[in-house]
Parts: structure tokens; C-alpha cells; sequence
């Protein structure tokens, strides 16, 4: 599974830190995925993109 931020719809909220720190890390005032999403913490990536109040995250 890999996971990614569209940087153009991504507000910086946070939310996916706090869903998956495992995958997601702040850079600036956007998210970024940090690698590819280990099956420890797919559950958690799919949390975060059903949680980001802008759709920016997908994670596949």
C-alpha cells in the first residue's frame, strides 16, 4: 500500500499525524507521507483518509 497528500487540497489540520504517525509527518504547514504504509499501519492510513476534511489523502 502506498499512501500520498495532494499538496494543493491539503490544509495542514493535522489530522492524519494524529490518525497515522506511522505514514504521515508535518513538513512546513502540509502533510506529507513519509514512505510506503506498512501493513502494521494500514488501518490506520485507511483511518486518515477517511478523516481528511479536504479528500488530500489516498491511500492504495
Amino acid at each position: 500500500m502506498k499512501a500520498t497528500v495532494d499538496q494543493s487540497l491539503c490544509i495542514g489540520c493535522g489530522l492524519c499525524v494524529n490518525d497515522c504517525p506511522d505514514v504521515f509527518e508535518m513538513q512546513g504547514d502540509k502533510a506529507v507521507a513519509k514512505a510506503s504504509v506498512p501493513e502494521t499501519a494500514a488501518d490506520s492510513c485507511k483511518n486518515a483518509e477517511q478523516n481528511c476534511p479536504v479528500q488530500a489523502i489516498k491511500c492504495e
